[in-house]
């Protein structure tokens, strides 16, 4: 575990909260790994129903931290050119470290909620999109890095902006290096809601909470479908939703559905 990242349960949540203020919590390589084997365990773990990103200070995520990466690489390097990295080292290296960490949040069937105020950036956007909801304070600043940085897109930014906010928005973004507001990303439907900042934080743990007490099976399900429905045509999708309905149908929750809209009531479901 990262000590840049703090770990916490409350009843059904997993909190995941980025503790790196004093670099806008940039990712290095050990909290990119922990964050996905967190979201990954998570998964498979039957007493979480749903996550919470949160971060410390008053930034999100300003990005992957490639300046002590390379002061790491300047202070273990030498200038014997056999001990430099191979060509393609990046190739290799991203399907491990980011990549992973963005496929794991965006197929996950447990529902993941994002809080974040100040910088929204590279890679800590590319995370907050792939998530499930995204709580943004209305004066935050989200930004695409790359272009005004010279080099191209990574985790999952070039495939998840068309996605959320079309190709036009996308180029916006991404080759003229656009910021926006967090007002603007709701707008777009890069964010669920923007709100105050200082409201930021108890929006998505309500909604955390929301996520929590719902119908666990169904709602990932759901997910899984969500996540799937560009990759297949509609007769593939249609089957994909006939398995989804037999296998959230056999749920204690669907049972429990049933049972309160005879009587009349708001459901209690188990996650079950």
């Amino acid at each position: 575990m990262s000590p840049q990242l703090q770990i916490s349960h409350e009843e059904s949540i997993l909190h995941i909260h980025l503790n790196k203020a004093e670099k806008r919590n940039a990712l290095d390589d050990a909290m990119v790994e922990a964050i996905a084997d967190e979201v990954d365990l998570a998964g498979r773990d039957e007493d979480v129903r749903s996550i919470l990103l949160t971060a410390e200070g008053q930034h999100f995520c300003s990005g992957f931290d490639i300046v002590s990466r390379n002061a790491m690489a300047a202070n273990e390097g030498s200038t014997d050119a056999s001990r430099k990295p191979r060509a393609g080292s990046i190739q290799r290296r991203l399907p491990a470290e980011a990549h992973r960490l963005i496929q794991v949040v965006w197929t996950s069937q447990v529902p993941i909620v994002v809080a974040a105020r100040g910088w929204v950036a590279g890679i800590g956007l590319h995370l907050a999109a792939a998530s499930d909801f995204l709580i943004v304070a209305e004066d935050a600043h989200v930004w695409e890095p790359f272009s005004e940085r010279g080099f191209t897109p990574d985790s999952g930014g070039s495939w998840l902006l068309p996605r959320l906010i079309g190709v036009a928005r996308a180029r916006r973004l991404l080759l003229l290096g656009e910021a926006i507001d967090g007002r603007t990303a709701a707008e777009w439907g890069l964010a669920h809601a923007a709100v105050p900042a200082n409201e930021v934080d108890r929006t998505a743990k309500a909604l955390a909470e929301r996520l929590a007490a719902g119908p666990t099976v169904t709602l990932g399900l759901t997910k899984w479908l969500l996540a799937t429905t560009s990759e297949h045509t509609l007769e593939q999708h249609l089957r994909d939703e006939a398995f989804a309905m037999e296998v959230s149908s056999r749920s204690e929750d669907f049972r429990e559905g049933l049972k309160a809209f005879i009587e009349k009531r708001p459901p209690k479901f188990s996650g079950r």
